[in-house]
């Protein structure tokens, strides 16, 4: 599957967020809080995004309500071949460029204290693609990773300063892989194995949100793991004679692999302060279990294999962000706001697949309330990843990759509407 092929199914299935090759859980999806470097998820509840944020939040919604939003993600990953790489070949050019997504989300007042909706949105993913002759070809040269998810949600008003709420994630995830094969002799054009895998994951979304008075917000909400159970039969393309025997012996040629992979666990907590009645300032810390996930690749690395499978070792991360949101006018309210994450996994254990780092959020955003019924937003992330070195030797057939990613960006352009009704 080609990348237009793939940003064209991701946005009709629901319109799911952009894949990020700089992680794997997003915050920006197309919404308000993408102004925000996603500072006051667990306490703004300022429109239907809240379902998925925190669900308890649409406690604060007063009419039914309905979240549309899409986004550009433009990403620069281009990596730069150092001294210790064997494998000839170019540097696969920019493995990210553009990919475009979007989210949905409803919320319905059914009666005095509880609200029922229903979102859909893709935060977890990863998407890359590489020219197919680079020098990290056998390693991999393109992927996609992504999982869309389907939010029944429901919220309860206990009394005036606390609120609850909590749904199901239904999940659909979609693998793909494509690697080439190195043939042994120098004689042969390398061939081509792809995986491909298509599973379902079932997870929860739990949130409490406090106003112990007015004007202050407490929040706290937990979203769960999900199992998403990928499996896939190899499909070898242009593979030598040699190399096709001893796969055929080994039973390797046509062996189901287990792909499956654990989304994490993330905790948040975070609080708002409105500051008279033009401010307001907010604050999230999180922490994400990634060192659940289990992400394995395939690769053939040596003329005599035994395994196509390698697991790559991840971390837990946190996670920390800070905003503001200022009324000017009654019809314009502007917000900013910086986040940063740890990385998910050490410099050693980088791959191809996962160009995954420490990064910085930088945001701006402006909302534009057109009438009683109609808001319009539009807002802005800029994401520093740094330099991201990378060094992987698998074996003689796969070979040493090493250099890095040499100044890694992207940057969210986010356009959406919000209808009251």
């Amino acid at each position: 599957m080609n990348r237009v092929t793939m940003a064209v199914t991701v946005l009709l299935l629901a319109a799911p967020g952009a894949s990020r090759a700089a992680g794997f859980y997003l915050y920006e999806i197309g919404t308000p809080s993408v102004g925000l470097a996603s500072a006051g998820y667990t306490t703004r509840a300022g429109d239907a995004e809240t379902l998925f944020t925190n669900p308890a939040g649409m406690s604060l919604l007063e009419k039914h309500e309905l979240l549309v939003g899409a986004q550009l993600l433009y990403g620069n990953f281009t990596f730069s071949p150092g001294p210790g790489t064997t494998p000839s070949g170019g540097n696969g050019g920019n493995a990210v460029g553009v990919l475009p997504g979007g989210s949905l989300f409803f919320v319905a007042d059914v009666a005095p204290r509880v609200r029922v909706g229903l979102g859909v949105a893709q935060y977890f993913g990863s998407a890359v693609q590489y020219d197919p002759g680079w020098v990290g070809r056998y390693y991999g040269q393109k992927g996609m990773l992504i999982g869309v998810s389907f939010l029944p949600t429901a919220s309860y008003k206990i009394n005036d300063w606390i609120s609850v709420g909590g749904g199901l994630n239904l999940m659909w995830g979609i693998k793909r892989a494509t690697m080439a094969v190195n043939n042994i002799l120098p004689s042969l054009a390398d061939g081509q194995v792809e995986t491909n895998g298509d599973t379902f994951g079932v997870g929860g979304n739990l949130g409490v949100l406090v106003e112990p008075v007015k004007g202050t917000r407490i929040g706290f909400t937990w979203l769960s793991q999900v199992y998403l159970p990928f499996s896939s039969t190899p499909s070898w393309t242009d593979l030598g004679p040699g190399l096709d025997a001893a796969l055929r012996l080994t039973g390797l040629r046509d062996a189901k692999l287990d792909l499956g992979v654990t989304l994490p666990n993330r905790l948040m907590l975070g609080a708002r302060q409105e500051i008279g009645p033009e401010w307001a300032v907010m604050a999230d810390l999180g922490w994400e279990s990634w060192s659940q996930f289990g992400e394995v690749e395939v690769s053939v690395n040596t003329a005599n294999p035994t395994n196509l499978t390698t697991s790559i070792p991840y971390k837990n991360t946190w996670h920390f962000a800070a905003g503001a949101q200022w009324k000017a006018v009654p019809q314009w309210t502007f917000s900013g706001g910086f986040a940063f994450d740890s990385s998910m996994m050490n410099d050693a254990d980088r791959t191809v697949f996962t160009p995954v780092g420490a990064a910085w959020r930088f945001s701006l955003g402006a909302q534009w309330m057109v009438s009683e019924a109609v808001q319009l937003g539009l807002a802005n992330t800029f994401i520093v990843g740094g330099n991201l070195p990378l060094s992987q030797s698998r074996g003689p057939l796969a070979g040493t990759l090493e250099g890095q990613y040499s100044g890694t960006v992207m940057n969210m352009l986010a356009f959406n509407i919000r209808w009251l009704i």
